[in-house]
């Protein structure tokens, strides 16, 4: 990637010698957020994608001369997804001088490290990854652009019920995470006056795959709902193949496609994930023509990771824009708790709920290249 601004480790301070201001963070010419999350293996990838997207809309913005003057810089630092590493992280980012965070990753992280980061008063904006119950532990300081876990879930469930599916199995990440998605799917089949077919949690390394696969043949669901990383969904659907059952396999936004091809081959085809972004090959809309070029003048990989960044950091540049040169976190927090706004087609309002702007949800399918077609 050409274009890789944001910083991959700090030192003594986030700003040179003679650079303070009097709101920490903020200089005449550029505000400072920080960043915590996994920057390694292959989730890692996904997220290094997602801020690369994000620095092509930053990297504009410093190219017409920055909000109201300033440029935004992301400083970003590893935690592996473990939570007392990210609470170290969100300590040194503050005292070394960080105004607010942007991009942040992971549910368990985010809910240890929230009572420090309400108490902060930092401005926390465009989370990834992040579960509803640990949203909710920012209300007020914290401000996700993506849709709630659960609205994908009733996404899901509803047009799984419009065709006519009734019973539907899930396969959730044997962690925090995925007994949330699990309990918010059960609630969307709920309201359809469903029970779940059947349940299988599946390890991280994927060595209970073989056991999980056997206990959804048995099941016999027409459709199988996954909340699943990496690899994992490609392995299950293999593994139940070769049990001789085909059931729909659909995936939260989670479920990587492109990975999930390479792992299952030709026959995950037809596989639908439930994206929380807008289809970034889109050729009616402006910002979405807008985004493809400079992501590909940047050599940034264009896809749903990347689109996100960038629509993340086009939230937050008119959230800094909105707040006025005299920039503070609470002008700034004011902005965001009280601000509307349409980027690419999808409505932002964070005065409905004061955490979560949009309910974009939209299903797409995967072609046996690992291409996406609404």
């Amino acid at each position: 990637m050409q274009r890789r601004h944001f910083s991959a480790a700090i030192g003594a301070s986030i700003f040179a010698p003679g650079l303070r201001a009097a709101e920490q963070g903020v200089s005449d010419t550029e505000v400072v957020f920080g960043h915590t999350g996994i920057l390694n293996g292959p989730l890692g990838a996904q997220i290094k994608v997602m801020l690369a997207g994000a620095d092509l809309a930053f990297a504009e913005s410093r190219a017409q001369g920055g909000v109201n003057g300033r440029r935004v810089r992301v400083v970003s630092l590893d935690d592996e997804l473990k939570p007392d590493r990210a609470v170290a992280n969100y300590e040194k980012l503050l005292g070394d001088g960080a105004f607010g965070f942007f991009g942040c990753v992971g549910s368990a992280t985010t809910a240890a490290a929230a009572p420090m980061l309400m108490k902060s008063g930092a401005p926390w904006v465009a989370g990834y990854a992040v579960a509803d119950s640990a949203r909710d532990k920012l209300k007020g300081s914290g401000f996700f652009v993506r849709a709630t876990s659960g609205r994908e879930a009733q996404a899901l469930v509803q047009h799984l019920t419009t065709i006519g599916v009734t019973r539907i199995a899930m396969a959730m990440l044997d962690n925090p995470g995925g007994k949330e998605a699990a309990a918010l799917v059960e609630t969307a089949l709920s309201g359809q006056k469903l029970q779940a077919a059947a349940s299988v949690a599946i390890k991280g390394d994927g060595a209970n795959i073989p056991d999980a696969a056997a206990a959804l043949a048995k099941a016999t669901p027409q459709a199988v709902i996954m909340y699943l990383g990496g690899a994992l969904p490609g392995q299950l659907m293999k593994a139940s193949w070769a049990l001789g059952v085909s059931p729909m396999f659909y995936g939260m936004s989670i479920v990587a496609g492109e990975v999930t091809v390479k792992v299952a081959g030709e026959k995950a085809r037809g596989l639908a994930i439930s994206q929380v972004v807008p289809y970034p090959w889109s050729e009616s809309d402006p910002t979405t023509r807008e985004y493809r070029r400079l992501a590909e003048a940047a050599k940034v990989p264009v896809g749903y990771y990347s689109f996100e960044g960038y629509l993340n950091a086009l939230v937050l540049l008119e959230a800094l824009r909105r707040s006025g040169r005299e920039l503070t976190r609470p002008r700034l927090l004011a902005t965001l708790r009280g601000m509307k706004m349409r980027v690419a087609g999808v409505d932002l309002d964070y005065a409905a709920n004061g955490v979560t702007g949009s309910r974009f949800v939209e299903l797409v399918q995967v072609t046996h290249e690992g291409r996406f077609v609404r």
